[in-house]
């Protein structure tokens, strides 16, 4: 998407969400738009979070909340539904196979999600408006007839391989945990935090002191998704031993 037109979209939302003290919500979201947005809302002091159905989503929608509301517990509200595909593991159905079925239904990109897949099965996020529309009018994709019902059970199709990594870090601060994931030298880190750009279980990190715990996953635009299995030890020298996983 242009960034005029998601810079003109930014500005409806703030001023939308401000004069009538609602959350307010914008389509689902490339990582590089989302990374746009990001800064957008560095530079106007807005605070925004992300969230595409499911902590490691790539596709996301953008939430401006009112001061008074805690997005964490509000994550039902960004209408967001997920639909699972089945068919025999004998078929096989490609990202694109999905992605074009659903246009094929006159439906916009960004009402669309993560799409992810396995052999038998796969996983759509979209627009809760219109699932009914999909379920409905979806009984194959290309020559491969296909069931539709809501939501996926765990776990969700991987749409990348999983490499283990240890780290040591000065501390379980965000910014200390995001440097050393990313490679990347400590102020860059808090410019990625600051900007908007790092993700706690789909929820944007705002404030560089968040401390990190084990079992979450962390998502820094640009750079990738990790999920931190362990936090314990420490080296001779008092850096804090960290396992994660990578996505790759």
């Amino acid at each position: 998407m242009d960034t005029f037109v998601l810079a003109a979209r930014f500005k409806d939302a703030v001023n939308l969400s401000e004069q009538k003290d609602i959350p307010k919500f914008l389509g689902f979201l490339s990582e590089d738009e989302a990374g746009y947005m990001g800064l957008l809302a560095k530079n106007s002091n807005v605070k925004i979070v992300f969230y595409g159905g499911y902590p490691q989503a790539e596709r996301t929608y953008v939430g401006f909340f009112p001061d008074r509301m805690c997005p964490e517990d509000n994550l039902d509200l960004f209408n967001i539904t997920a639909l699972t595909f089945t068919f025999r593991k004998t078929d096989i159905l490609t990202h694109r196979d999905v992605l074009g079925a659903l246009m094929s239904l006159g439906i916009e990109r960004d009402t669309v999600g993560d799409i992810l897949i396995e052999k038998g099965r796969a996983v759509v996020f979209l627009n809760s408006k219109i699932a009914d529309y999909v379920v409905n009018n979806i009984t194959k994709i290309g020559r491969t007839g296909v069931s539709v019902q809501f939501g996926y059970i765990d776990p969700l199709p991987q749409k990348s391989e999983l490499k283990d990594i240890t780290l040591t870090v000065a501390s379980q601060r965000i910014d200390a945990v995001v440097a050393a994931l990313a490679g990347v030298s400590r102020t860059v880190a808090c410019e990625l935090i600051e900007s908007g750009l790092v993700f706690v279980n789909s929820v944007t990190v705002n404030k560089i002191t968040a401390q990190v715990s084990s079992g979450v996953t962390i998502s820094v635009r640009r750079y990738g998704k990790f999920g931190i299995t362990d936090i314990g030890g420490t080296t001779k020298k008092g850096r804090v031993i960290i396992k994660a996983t990578k996505y790759i």
